[in-house]
């Protein structure tokens, strides 16, 4: 068995295109993406959703990047992360579980793309923040976080051509 593959993670607030540059770099590198498990979960439960659900989707996540290793090729590229679960949960209920907290003292990724939410709100009943400023804030708290626990990152901004040519360069950086 070969070596296990370089995982990149795709984070950022709501309708910041991470779903879509996911899918668009396995493409273009040949590899498999993770789905965000949330978006699974929440449309198998509702849009509701208790400490106990975010943790529920976090340990979904950690499993769907595990299962997906086994099928990727050198890359790894996963739509969300735990970072965005102690973010999401900081925020709608004041704590993060202490073993997402954990997880995240053992860095999983390689590189993480930090995506702004320069693009256009896209209507969906299970984002909450269409504000500008809200989404902005949540960028804010992302790039924080990741500068804090010094992950290597490239925030990722602009119109969808130019999303890809950042991704894939600081993609390319790491080789």
């Amino acid at each position: 068995m070969g070596s296990p593959p370089i995982r990149i993670s795709i984070t950022g607030p709501e309708s910041a295109g991470k779903s879509t540059l996911a899918a668009e770099l396995a493409a273009h590198y040949g590899t498999v993406f993770v789905p965000e498990y949330a978006r699974t979960y929440l449309e198998a439960h509702g849009p509701g959703y208790a400490p106990a659900d975010l943790e529920a989707i976090a340990r979904g996540q950690l499993a769907a990047e595990d299962a997906a290793a086994q099928q990727a090729t050198k890359l790894l590229f996963c739509d969300t992360d735990l970072l965005v679960i102690k973010i999401w949960a900081e925020n709608a209920f004041g704590t993060c579980p202490a073993w997402v907290e954990a997880e995240l003292a053992h860095p999983r990724y390689a590189l993480t793309l930090l995506l702004a939410p320069d693009l256009p709100w896209s209507p969906d009943p299970l984002r909450e923040h269409p504000d500008p400023a809200q989404r902005w804030h949540f960028y804010n708290l992302y790039r924080a976080e990741l500068v804090s626990r010094g992950w290597p990152f490239a925030e990722i901004s602009g119109a969808p051509a130019q999303r890809i040519a950042l991704a894939r360069a600081a993609i390319d950086g790491l080789f």
